[in-house]
């Protein structure tokens, strides 16, 4: 199916002729085009109308999960019927390997790999691979390695009835495409095996396949929803990807044992001669060590330190990517589009991860850590990321030195996006001082009262200050203080971020404070306020463009207005201000040409996350509804009939069900113990 929009929305304002020259360029040839769109001009649907216009499969990068998840869940609105994925970081946590010399301090790789936004990666690949109607949003994880796409391919399996294989030769297949068996709860790369079938969940989906056998083959295939057992429908085919991205053939294994080996020696012979015995006998333990598991297990703690060995890559090389897994022409030449969100911010933040990748490997190797190979595991350096995504286009209100750049020599004009559809103008802006001062009460004092003011009349506030420690003691003293607040920085979880951005758009809670991740592309239209403690505080978090930006979250509401906390009137405040009165003329002088009077955006509040919470919490929230009034009469009783429900189940082979009633029993006990609300039921996403 050909990219096609479904939404009653029609380009307004500096749109149409944005699209139409956007569309030009690349129609043209033009491999660098920026979009400068001020906040809350629809940048994303103008983005999504040229991908209409070209039809071809795109990327689109975003510099946080958090806006990354924002942008998928738009172009999910935007293209319904078309594949929209969400393609970030795995890690819920991540501590890198690491030796520092000056203390004699290694410290190993630690991470908590999140099992739902796996699975959401081997979907974008695997559409990739089978389809032509795709967008991935993704975070700069996409510059990172990832298996060949051409093994991964290759190896898997078409399944269709009559297929020739027996159910234990099935097993073996499975095996080898990193499948893992189990006797309990299925869950994406897992199976098992029951009387004369075998039931299959893909690595991409939360749905089973059951396969039964008669004889030599598959006699039928049987889609079931991995909840309530009911019977989905009886495909005739399907196709089962492996559950890794990285896939070594086994002749490919050996052949990397042995270049392993030969490096080994090689380096062993470097420490010898330089005299680095303690180096040399480090090298040697571990790198025999990790040999040994891959033989007798196929893997080992930190094997992306080998895999220019086994993607077969030379010294140097690029490692695959998720780029790797987009379309290209006979030529090698990429097929596709990128649209570089936010790029001002994006674009350095590409540009930076490949040096601080390298330096961190670079002391490991002079230590005996890890084999010089271990440099090349790593992200895609610049150069090579430009090679990589062909045509492009950059978003952002407020466009870096790069973009700048490539205007200039390319002799291609930025495209300018000032007039919203919605006939919004830039807000308002109010300079006040930070300390005590006349008849301002000082920057916290002021901003309880306009705080308290706006949150009355219904609407939202949002405050931003300069460290995360401030914005964590900041939203526990307006706590205090009666004012519903959360705050949100880098260190909260890639899902939680998510939840705490939906609720604060609900109104579960009425202030946010944040210090960075507020700033770029979150779209919160019911935020009235926008506060900027210490404007005067010259650095990056108070540049010209991390001020306009922050003055941009005001620009979705009619009434927004900014409050700007300065004792002194920097450059950046000087410019940051004088550039958000421009474009408020240019808005005024429009809307009076043409009659407009502008609208606060109207937003339906959706979020990436709820398509993350499994259809297993939603069955045990339904299943706590219809029974918390029998429990509230009888507690003990209906315990004892959950239990008996959950040892029927289980005694009938239905551990999804006995799931299911397990963590409702978790819940119902949690609430005898005092505890309110869902209890202490563990998210499988967690």
């Amino acid at each position: 199916m050909g990219f096609q929009i479904s939404t009653e929305k029609t380009p307004a304002g500096d749109q149409p002729n944005a699209i139409k020259a956007l569309v030009a360029g690349v129609e043209t040839g033009h491999v660098h085009q920026t979009l400068l769109g001020v906040t809350g001009s629809g940048k994303t649907f103008t983005a999504a109308n040229v991908i209409q216009a070209i039809q071809k499969p795109t990327l689109v990068i975003a510099h946080n999960k958090t806006l990354a998840a924002q942008l998928a869940q738009e172009y999910r609105d935007f293209f319904p019927h078309n594949a929209v994925h969400y393609f970030v970081s795995y890690y819920d946590y991540y501590q890198p390997e690491a030796y520092m010399p000056t203390s004699d301090t290694y410290i190993e790789k630690e991470a908590m790999i999140n099992e739902e936004i796996d699975r959401l990666r081997h979907a974008s690949t695997q559409a990739l691979l089978t389809r032509s109607d795709v967008i991935i949003v993704a975070s700069v994880s996409c510059i990172y390695g990832l298996g060949s796409p051409a093994e991964y391919q290759k190896v898997h399996r078409k399944i269709e009835r009559g297929y020739r294989t027996s159910r234990t030769d099935m097993l073996r297949v499975l095996v080898d495409l990193y499948f893992e068996r189990t006797p309990a709860d299925l869950t994406p790369g897992k199976f098992r095996a029951v009387g004369n079938t075998i039931e299959i969940m893909p690595i991409n989906e939360r749905i089973i396949y059951r396969l039964g056998f008669s004889g030599d083959s598959v006699s039928a295939i049987t889609r079931i929803d991995a909840v309530t057992r009911a019977i989905v429908d009886e495909p005739d085919v399907f196709f089962l990807f492996p559950a890794k991205h990285f896939v070594t053939p086994e002749d490919e294994r050996k052949v990397a044992i042995s270049d392993i080996q030969l490096e080994l020696e090689l380096q062993l012979a470097h420490f010898k001669r330089e005299g680095k015995l303690l180096e040399s006998e480090r090298l040697r333990r571990r790198t025999e060590h990790d040999l040994a598991l891959i033989r007798e297990v196929g893997y080992c703690n930190g094997i992306e330190n080998y895999s220019r060995h086994f993607d077969r890559r030379r010294p140097g090389e690029a490692p695959y990517t998720l780029l790797s897994y987009f379309p290209h022409q006979s030529d090698g030449t990429p097929d596709f589009l990128t649209v570089i969100d936010e790029s001002h911010v994006t674009i350095p933040q590409v540009g930076g991860m490949y040096a601080g990748d390298r330096s961190r490997k670079e002391t490991l190797i002079e230590h005996g850590f890890r084999l010089p190979s271990a440099l090349d595991n790593r992200p895609l350096n610049f150069v090579e990321f430009e090679e990589r995504v062909g045509q492009r286009i950059y978003t952002s209100a407020t466009p870096g030195k790069y973009e700048y750049a490539q205007a200039e020599r390319t002799q291609v004009p930025m495209v300018e996006q000032i007039i919203r559809p919605t006939g919004l103008i830039d807000p308002l802006i109010d300079l006040r001082p930070v300390t005590e001062k006349g008849e301002y009460p000082g920057q916290i004092k002021d901003f309880i009262e306009e705080a308290v003011r706006v949150i009355g009349g219904g609407a939202r506030v949002l405050t931003t200050t300069l460290t995360k420690k401030m914005a964590e003691d900041l939203a526990e003293f307006l706590s205090l203080r009666g004012i519903k607040t959360k705050y949100i920085h880098s260190d909260v979880d890639t899902l939680e971020r998510i939840e705490i951005l939906t609720d604060f758009r609900k109104g579960i809670f009425d202030c946010l404070v944040g210090v960075n991740l507020l700033r770029e592309g979150l779209d919160l239209p019911e935020v009235e306020l926008v506060a900027i403690l210490d404007a005067d505080k010259e650095g990056f978090l108070r540049s010209p463009t991390a001020l306009i930006q922050t003055i941009g979250r005001a620009a979705r509401n009619v009434r927004g207005r900014v409050i700007l906390y300065a004792d002194e009137m920097t450059a950046a405040l000087t410019y940051a201000i004088g550039e958000t009165n421009r474009r408020r003329a240019l808005q005024l002088a429009y809307n009076d040409a043409h009659g407009i009077t502008p609208q606060t955006i109207a937003k339906e509040i959706r979020s990436i996350a709820d398509q993350l919470r499994t259809e297993h919490d939603e069955t045990v929230d339904t299943l706590l509804k219809v029974d918390m009034a029998l429990f509230k009469e009888n507690p003990k009783q209906v315990l004892t009939d959950k239990r008996q429900q959950m040892a029927d189940a289980v005694a009938l082979l239905d551990f999804e069900t006995a799931a299911i009633l397990r963590d409702e029993i978790k819940v119902l006990e949690a609430s005898l113990g005092g505890v309110k609300g869902k209890g202490k039921r563990t998210q499988r996403r967690s």
